[in-house]
């Protein structure tokens, strides 16, 4: 019996001691999801209190998208080429400006991407102001510039100078390339800079004596210029008797006929002036009998022209098995000191100068800009069709760019009279600068070519006294989204399948917790009616 009972309790003891165990586990459990259980039963299930968090979390979003806003930063752009960035040098070329310049982006969206890259000239010069309006909200802008409702366009104001730029303005779409070419920037600049500038320098190109022209071979050109801080006319001395006095620059390209005596003399007179002429001249095919165009070339030292063009052997300084798109070598200048990916040169001829004692007696001074390599050589014979060098052949290197600057008077401190010296850039090519294409089997002009745009447009700024204008242009070519029915697809579901999945697993999961507690509850009630039972 004594045994019994000793027996009885030790079991007692034994399960006395599991229950506190499973008492203190419980407690323990208990404790540790009372964060949760506050969480499931004062939040989750509660939806006042959802909604509550949710509107702060929502709250919160918008105060930090309202303070990001008011801050202003700068766009992250991702982009390769960099083209939602304002460069440094557009910030150069507006920093000094010490005018007031307003801005206004008519009918644009606020997340315009055009409308950030142009927020970003403010931080360059707080001069520059930018609005984004609408014909309702400034019925005055639309009434002064013809604006009506539904229309786009950006106004720059500066003073009573004005100008308009419409949306078209700012892409060009490459018929070649099939790519859209976002110009945005450029023409934003030159926009700035035209309105806020006393002086805005006047190209003129000689019409009548080439085969190149604005209208016809050098389109791209003619864009290019106009992006920039010009205003470009052609020019027939044949009507006009004379160059204009507000002549910055003349251009003349590949003459492929002699001067008439009214053209010689408008040029001469406008050269003892002390003005500046570009000169690209192509391959020479033919004797040429130009006895007015030698005249005008020898006032700078220049002789004539030769028949021939020059080829290359080494395979660095030429477009692929090419030998006529040659690569050639710059020099330190101003105009190529940022051209650094290099040029092509499609059917060069060589510069030949007179000797320095010439030049000297000339009052000439001769900056070299480009030079082909040794492994050059200049063909006459174009019945050869070999790609080697044979004896008859001349062989490189050869000037293919130069500036000569020809003193036409000194200064003079009594009179008050200041240098007057006449500049004379000339290339050894015309297509560098023109529409013509690489090849038979691309459409792309040459001008698109690594760096020959940078060289045209910095020789052309150069010459007339704009040197902050002389840069290396990024490229702005973009390719136009195609994606194909699959990447459409992957698109489409990433953007909207993915959350309606997310939205509705969130509902399930929410029913689910609803049913388990309400089943909870049920068991909860049965149980404690259960007890009352007993």
């Amino acid at each position: 019996m004594k045994e019994k009972t000793e027996k009885e309790l030790k079991t007692k003891k034994t399960e006395k001691q599991k229950n506190d165990k499973k008492s203190k586990k419980e407690k323990k459990e208990k404790k540790s999801n009372k964060f949760v259980q506050i969480m499931k039963k004062k939040w989750l299930i509660d939806g006042t209190k959802t909604t509550i968090l949710v509107l702060l979390i929502l709250a919160v979003f918008f105060a930090i998208s309202f303070t990001m806003q008011k801050l202003d930063l700068t766009p992250i752009d991702l982009s390769k080429d960099k083209l939602y960035t304002l460069t440094d040098e557009s910030k150069e070329k507006v920093k000094n400006i010490d005018k007031d310049v307003n801005i206004y982006f008519v009918g644009f969206s606020e997340d315009d991407s055009n409308l950030d890259l142009a927020k970003q000239y403010t931080k360059a010069n707080e001069k520059i102001k930018i609005e984004n309006v609408s014909v309702e909200n400034r019925p005055d802008l639309a009434e002064k510039y013809g604006f009506q409702n539904g229309d786009t366009g950006i106004i720059l104001e500066c003073g009573e100078k004005s100008k308009i730029l419409s949306s078209s303005d700012l892409v060009t779409y490459d018929q070649t390339t099939y790519q859209t070419i976002s110009i945005a920037e450029e023409k934003l600049t030159s926009s700035i800079q035209s309105v806020s500038s006393d002086d805005v320098p006047k190209i003129y190109f000689l019409t009548g004596y080439s085969e190149f022209s604005l209208s016809y071979t050098m389109q791209y050109l003619n864009m290019y210029l106009q992006n920039e801080v010009n205003e470009i006319e052609n020019l027939d001395t044949l009507t006009t008797g004379k160059v204009p006095d507000d002549c910055d620059t003349l251009v003349i390209n590949t003459p492929n006929k002699d001067f008439d005596e009214i053209t010689t003399n408008a040029i001469i007179d406008y050269i003892n002036s002390g003005r500046n002429i570009l000169w690209m001249n192509a391959i020479v095919a033919t004797e040429q009998n130009f006895p007015n165009m030698n005249k005008i070339l020898a006032m700078y030292g220049v002789n004539p022209f030769e028949v021939g063009g020059i080829r290359e052997t080494d395979s660095s300084k030429m477009v692929y098995e090419s030998p006529d798109l040659i690569i050639p070598e710059t020099t330190y200048h101003q105009i190529t000191e940022d051209i650094t990916n290099g040029l092509i040169f499609l059917n060069a001829t060589k510069i030949n100068l007179v000797d320095d004692t010439q030049l000297e007696e000339l009052n000439v001074e001769k900056t070299e800009i480009l030079n082909t390599s040794e492994g050059s050589y200049f063909r006459t014979n174009f019945y050869n069709s070999s790609n080697e060098k044979t004896d008859e052949d001349e062989a490189g290197p050869f000037l293919v760019g130069v500036e000569l600057d020809k003193t036409i008077s000194e200064a003079n401190e009594e009179t008050g009279e200041k240098e007057k010296v006449s500049k004379l850039i000339i290339y050894g090519d015309n297509y560098f600068a023109s529409d013509v294409p690489l090849s038979s089997s691309t459409q792309a002009p040459l001008i698109q070519y690594r760096q020959n745009k940078d060289l045209i447009l910095n020789s052309i700024a150069y010459l007339a006294n704009r040197e902050e204008d002389i840069s290396a242009r990024k490229d702005t070519g973009t390719v136009t989204y195609t994606a194909t029915e699959q990447e459409n697809q992957i698109i489409l579901t990433a953007i909207f399948a993915v959350p309606a999945v997310i939205i509705v697993i969130g509902i399930i999961v929410w029913i689910s917790r609803q049913r388990k507690g309400s089943n909870g509850n049920k068991e909860k009630k049965h149980k404690k009616e259960k007890t009352e039972n007993k």
